[in-house]
């Protein structure tokens, strides 16, 4: 991503950061820019929905999902882990249908990702338990022969569904993901917003700031 499309990012995230500086981070008042892969204050993940307005046109809502995230709290995810996890701002809602793609699944299991992004880790870590799959063992079996994973992925029995009936399958996951496993260094503490350099990362109620 070049500076000149860089900057009307981090404007936007500058002004709301400051709007924010004393509230709770709500999905619903998030910019739909920064609103997938996002996590509230009360630990919910946020996610990207359409609807028509009153002129029949598509808008787009930044909604609070029933879906919970353990250790990790009023954060937007970095563009650093969007770009090497292969994950896309602008996806609708919550759906392991990119699972399927080879390209994404490489992305994914990359030590770039899998080793520093433990927020995409955990989320695509449930929504394979949801459909069955050890995401550590998919992506293994991804390194030797990605074509064969694949195959083995669809012949599991992974009925890839909508996004809601998807979110559900996370919420009734039978493990939450082990994000101490998949980097220790790079995980907050328990139920802690993140507080970090980047720009991205927001803490609406620590780094320092008094309510």
């Amino acid at each position: 991503m070049s500076f000149s499309t860089k900057l009307p990012l981090v404007l936007l995230l500058s002004s709301f950061l400051i709007h924010t500086s004393f509230a709770m981070m709500v999905c619903e008042d998030l910019p739909k820019e920064v609103c997938a892969f996002s996590v509230a204050s009360s630990g919910k993940r946020c996610l990207l929905e359409t609807e028509k307005n009153i002129n029949g046109e598509t808008e787009y809502q930044c909604r609070t999902s029933e879906v919970m995230v353990e250790r990790i709290a009023a954060y937007i995810e970095t563009d650093q882990c969007v770009e090497a996890c292969g994950v896309d701002r602008s996806s609708v809602g919550i759906s392991s249908d990119a699972f399927f793609e080879p390209y994404f699944t490489s992305k994914l299991c990359s030590p770039s990702c899998f080793s520093k992004c433990p927020n995409i880790v955990d989320l695509f870590f449930n929504l394979a338990a949801g459909e069955g799959v050890f995401l550590p063992e998919l992506c293994e079996k991804h390194k030797t022969n990605p074509r064969r994973a694949t195959i083995e992925l669809t012949s599991s029995g992974a009925a890839l569904g909508p996004a809601s009936s998807i979110s559900q399958d996370i919420a009734l996951a039978p493990a939450a993901a082990p994000i101490s496993e998949i980097s220790e260094d790079n995980v907050p503490p328990q139920k802690q917003p993140l507080c970090e350099d980047s720009p991205l990362q927001l803490n609406v109620t620590a780094c320092g700031q008094t309510p």
